[in-house]
């Protein structure tokens, strides 16, 4: 149908409906703005949720709602960092309907599509709901509070021929696709060996991690840093050396109490602390490397880390960080090796317009696979992939022994998650 120009009209914008005034949605946001920043005129917000309306209220306009909130991470490399926006810096063309209930929003037909940035617990509710309702679904990681959680929503989606992704815009970053492309083509050889680990840093020692005091509560977030910051790391991993066969790990909870203090120190609200705050996972890969992986967000005085980033060791070289050294002497960085090796049509792939913001590069993801019937990169099932692995962690070190991440994917191993599952109606 033409449009009041006489011309044939594209078709519509995928209308967006955003469930959760998290703290994670400026950056959500800025990746939206880079998008239109750089043409893509696909997409409208078109919903606003959250339990108070005023929180929703808060992202629509300026002026309206609560005061916003300042960035809870003061790195500013961390998405958390990301300063305070609005939908109508989006598109003023689209003022978004707020609510107070995903579920009346989904009645309205308020959205062709949900992003989900509610609490883990409620992932699969939402999702659930918004897939039932005919609503494709993108979700902030982790993809649910557990693996049956997780694959209740891949079953709907297949069942009803939606897509389901997960948030993971690590995926997206150059220093993740170089990574993976120094491996892939082989000029480190066949990987061997990962190692890689963090502990410490802005958490530590006691916070409310992100300010959010769900995260320490096991019903609510699955699990602690093994499974918040577990799935970045399983993803990285997984991308770079395929799937990991096995986990032996240990967890501990180092802080059974976190606090937040105010800016003169004071201790203003204190949180029980359920679970874990550290954990230490050996891996055994697939295709027959082994790997090391620790993280934290305890631990007192100072930080710990391979600052360099992840090692990999292989038969023909090394990769430590973004330092790659051959066995022939050759040494240089994964980027610029990246830069000026690999395809063009693969890299222009990766980064399609020149993006190179995580989060545009992952909505815009999201966008081709509706409107092309594909599953994302970053696909609910590759989430679920992080989730069972990261889940492994939490399951080896309840049975104290090492787990299959196939068990844990099938449900065969589940002690650690009962509580959960059954909590949840599962």
């Amino acid at each position: 149908m033409p449009d009041a120009t006489g011309q044939p009209a594209g078709p519509a914008p995928l209308r967006i409906g955003i469930v959760g005034a998290a703290r994670i949605l400026p950056a959500h946001l800025r990746g939206m703005r880079a998008l239109r920043d750089h043409g893509v005129d696909g997409f409208r917000v078109t919903a606003l949720c959250a339990r108070r309306i005023e929180d929703a209220a808060a992202f629509r306009r300026p002026g309206e709602g609560a005061p916003p909130r300042p960035p809870t991470s003061a790195d500013p490399a961390d998405p958390l960092a990301a300063p305070h926006s609005y939908v109508a810096d989006l598109h003023p063309d689209t003022l978004p309907a707020l609510y107070d209930d995903w579920r009346r929003m989904l009645a309205d037909d308020a959205c062709d599509a949900v992003l989900v940035l509610a609490p883990v617990g409620l992932h699969h509710r939402i999702a659930l709901d918004a897939l039932e309702a005919g609503k494709h679904v993108l979700l902030e990681k982790p993809l649910a509070v557990s693996v049956r959680a997780g694959r209740a929503i891949l079953a709907a989606a297949a069942r009803r021929g939606l897509v389901a992704g997960v948030a993971e815009p690590l995926r997206y970053e150059v220093s993740t696709r170089a990574l993976g492309w120094v491996l892939r083509d082989g000029l480190i050889g066949e990987p061997q060996l990962w190692l890689s680990g963090a502990v410490g840093g802005e958490w530590a020692p006691d916070r409310i991690v992100a300010n959010t005091p769900w995260r320490h509560r096991k019903r609510d977030a699955g699990g602690g840093g093994a499974i918040d910051v577990g799935v970045h790391l399983f993803h990285l991993i997984r991308y770079a050396m395929g799937p990991v066969a096995e986990v032996s790990a240990f967890v501990k909870t180092l802080e059974p109490e976190r606090v937040r203090r105010d800016d003169l120190g004071a201790t203003v609200e204190r949180v029980r602390n359920e679970v874990d705050d550290v954990f230490l996972a050996n891996l055994r890969f697939e295709r027959g490397a082994i790997g090391s992986v620790f993280w934290g967000w305890g631990g007192r005085g100072d930080p710990t880390a391979l600052d360099l980033g992840p090692a990999v060791y292989g038969s023909a070289g090394s990769v430590r960080g973004d330092a790659v050294t051959l066995d022939g002497g050759l040494r240089g960085t994964a980027g610029d090796l990246y830069a000026r090796r690999a395809r063009l049509e693969e890299r222009r792939r990766a980064f399609p317009l020149g993006l190179r913001d995580a989060f545009a590069l992952e909505l815009l993801d999201f966008l081709g696979a509706v409107a092309e019937g594909r599953p994302m990169e970053s696909s609910a099932e590759e989430g679920l992939a992080d989730l069972a692995t990261a889940f492994a962690v939490l399951e080896s070190a309840e049975a104290n022994r090492p787990v299959a991440v196939a068990d844990v994917l099938s449900g065969a191993v589940a002690s650690y998650q009962a509580e959960i599952d059954a909590h949840h109606g599962l």
